[in-house]
């Protein structure tokens, strides 16, 4: 009887996989099954598709025009514009749509590794991303400026009102639509205490490892990011909060000119150097082989769209405040808003950063006043998604974003009595509180898993530099990180001495970028 219930089993599990790649019309079948039959989100319309479909579904289905969406799940701007999306798809998807055999609007997700290839094929080079076009010409994938391509990016689709009334200019219709509203109510969060800040380190690891991975499936690495990607891993190398982050941040800046050099972009094979530079410093493991993936801790979210990678990176960012020094204030802000500004591969949350940048008239002299911005811009951040999540339900209902910090963690950070329905601005704060409680949490707390003892801890010049007779670091990371951190200054001082047979050129073009 065992056996023949194991075969009844494979069978039908060969059925199923069979039954999904079958068409557009299994494809959205399965989806009216989701939608009818218990599935855990109904209002889902969009047809989720991976490199193992792409083509396929495409291929066989019968309609007309395709429109595919290229986002990453961790990515709050997508998130917030998936209900505009789905308001659009449950016109044109599914056998109760509206209009029905016209257009399939499907999602790739780039963030899921096997997807990679596949959103290297169309060029993402921001998300959301959407294009239009003939369902079998897909196949091809997509270029900037290629000619006489039949596909084409939607220019203009940020909200549904806009991505239809733009299908309309194409198809010379009038589709209109159809007010709802996606319920999803909050439930209350569990505001906890400052404990649980300290498995954090280990979500910060797996973001920088996430970061650099996402520049190198992307090629993000160009003549004009170069210097930017230099001076961030300066400032990781002497601040990251994580021992082998900071190693293995210096194994990647020490070889730096030899992986990445000045000329690689003036080569007629630049694509050849682009993939081997990515397949180099994916073996450089920059936070080390046992970084964990997927296994978000203090940042893990009750969904997995959310929180995750971003929370990682800004957890990051907050560590890095507060663990400078005055007279670095001014180089880590830079580092930080060029990295986030040419690395970050969310649009919106580039732009917005990049304006709350831009809008900082003064140098920083104080590290104090870093952290502070830093923290401020966070909450600008956070107050923005707020109305912006309540009015779309896209939030985290466990995780709702909030003013940071609330009261219940750092009661003397309000000299008002009552946080609660106000914006950032609107509340009194005691900032001298908040700095030490920036402090406490970000860094105190947050490495107290790693009891360290400094910052070199176990990591000595033979880890950070190789036993090469190759010039092993740009003359303007040394000088940096000599600047930026005095707990730096031996290695700082011996990467110096090794620049004197440098050329002048490249001494002058890293003086310049620093």
């Amino acid at each position: 009887m065992s056996h023949v219930f194991w075969i009844l089993i494979l069978t039908l599990s060969i059925s199923k996989a069979t039954s999904l790649q079958a068409g557009t019309r299994t494809v959205l079948r399965v989806i009216d099954d989701n939608n009818g039959g218990g599935g855990v989100d109904p209002k889902v319309y969009g047809v989720e598709l991976n490199a193992t479909n792409f083509d396929g579904v495409l291929k066989d289905t019968p309609v007309t025009h395709a429109i595919v969406e290229f986002f990453a799940h961790w990515c709050p701007a997508c998130r917030n514009y998936k209900p505009h999306y789905e308001k659009v798809a449950r016109l044109f998807n599914g056998p109760d749509a509206v209009h029905h055999g016209i257009i399939l609007m499907t999602r790739v997700d780039c963030a899921l590794k096997i997807n990679t290839d596949l959103c290297d094929k169309f060029s993402v080079g921001h998300y959301p991303m959407l294009f239009w076009g003939p369902p079998k010409k897909f196949s091809s994938g997509w270029k900037p400026n290629q000619e006489k391509s039949e596909i084409r990016e939607i220019d203009d689709g940020r909200t549904a009102e806009r991505l239809l009334n733009w299908i309309n200019k194409q198809l010379d219709s009038s589709y209109g639509l159809d007010d709802e509203n996606f319920e999803n109510e909050l439930l209350p969060s569990n505001i906890s205490d400052p404990g649980p800040i300290a498995r954090a380190i280990y979500d910060v690891e797996e973001a920088t490892a996430t970061a650099f991975d996402i520049i190198l499936e992307h090629k993000m690495i160009k003549s004009k990011t170069r210097a930017s990607l230099i001076k961030f891993l300066q400032l990781l190398v002497a601040h990251h909060p994580s021992r082998r982050c900071r190693k293995g941040s210096a194994e990647v800046l020490v070889n730096f000119d030899e992986l990445c050099p000045l000329d690689m972009w003036s080569s007629d094979k630049v694509d050849a150097v682009a993939n081997n530079l990515k397949e180099v410093l994916h073996d450089f493991q920059i936070c080390g082989k046992e970084v964990p993936r997927g296994y978000w801790m203090f940042c893990r979210g009750s969904k997995n769209e959310t929180r995750g990678f971003s929370c990682g990176l800004w957890v990051l960012m907050h560590s890095l405040s507060v663990r400078i020094g005055d007279e670095e204030s001014r180089f880590a802000f830079i580092s930080i808003c060029d990295f986030v500004h040419n690395f970050f591969i969310c649009e919106d949350c580039r732009q917005h950063f990049y304006e709350m940048c831009s809008r900082v008239t003064s140098p920083f002299k104080k590290a104090r006043d870093f952290a502070l911005w830093l923290w401020s811009a966070h909450n600008e951040v956070n107050e923005r998604l707020i109305k912006e999540e309540a009015s779309l339900k896209t939030g985290d209902p466990k995780f709702p974003k909030i003013i940071w910090p609330p009261k219940q963690l750092c009661p003397s950070c309000y000299l008002s009595q009552s946080p609660r329905d106000k914006g950032n601005n609107q509340i009194d704060w005691d900032k001298d509180e908040v700095f030490k409680f920036l402090v406490g949490y970000y860094r105190n707390t947050l490495i107290s898993l790693y009891n360290e003892t400094s910052l070199l801890a176990n990591v000595t010049l033979d880890d950070l530099v190789t036993s090469t007779n190759v010039v092993v670091v740009p003359i303007g990371a040394a000088l940096a990180i000599a600047i930026t951190s005095c707990v730096f200054g031996a290695v700082a001082c011996y990467w110096r001495s090794r620049q004197k047979n440098r050329k002048y050129y490249h001494k002058l073009y890293y003086l310049k970028n620093i």
